[in-house]
């Protein structure tokens, strides 16, 4: 049954579900770009979300600042969550900046400020969770999209808030989290992308 949790948590880990809420994006709302243009606004978000993180983990084993992937303790994760909060601000900042597409830096303003939450909570020895964090983020950031456009995505924010269920059970059954920490992740990140929307 680890084995089950484990797949869960790979799947749906924090940096696979930014490009796949990009690529939602594409399918479930009109716009005018074309099939190479949104390919190369996807490979941006893959390679700053998935592939540099990934190489920072990586590098970070090697050097032995880390014992594994998972960077469990919150000595680990400091430096990697303080490098993808740069990451997602500069990401945010470039998307916003382009009418046709800010959206899309909404969701990456509200992923960096779920980061900063997440870094602040480690003043009060909290580890909160960053898979619940990026599901919370996805459900928030549809209802803001439904919202804005009069269009509510139920599918989608009725699926990832089901994926949040699997998931934090999964999170809780590899003891990753306690329950106030699965819990918070999924609140604050929640909670981003609206605060996003109405006050930045």
């Amino acid at each position: 049954m680890n084995q089950f949790y484990k797949t869960i948590s790979v799947v749906l880990h924090p940096i696979v579900i930014p490009t796949i809420g990009v690529i939602l994006y594409f399918l479930l709302l009109p716009n005018n770009y074309a099939s190479k243009q949104k390919l190369t606004l996807i490979s941006l978000v893959f390679v700053t979300t998935y592939l540099i993180p990934l190489l920072i983990l990586i590098l970070f084993k090697k050097l032995k600042l880390i014992k594994n992937f998972y960077a469990e303790t919150i000595k680990e994760r400091k430096i990697p969550i303080a490098i993808m909060i740069v990451l997602f601000y500069l990401l945010g900042n470039t998307l916003a900046n382009i009418n046709e597409i800010k959206d899309i830096g909404l969701l990456f303003y509200a992923t960096c400020l779920g980061l900063v939450f997440v870094y602040l909570l480690f003043i009060f020895k909290i580890k909160t969770s960053i898979h619940l964090l990026s599901l919370g983020i996805s459900t928030g950031f549809y209802l803001v999209l439904g919202h804005k456009y009069s269009h509510p995505f139920i599918a989608v924010v009725v699926i990832t808030i089901l994926l949040a269920g699997v998931l934090a059970n999964a999170r809780l059954h590899l003891k990753a989290h306690t329950s106030i920490e699965v819990y918070l992740g999924y609140f604050l990140g929640f909670l981003s992308p609206f605060f996003v929307y109405y006050f930045l």
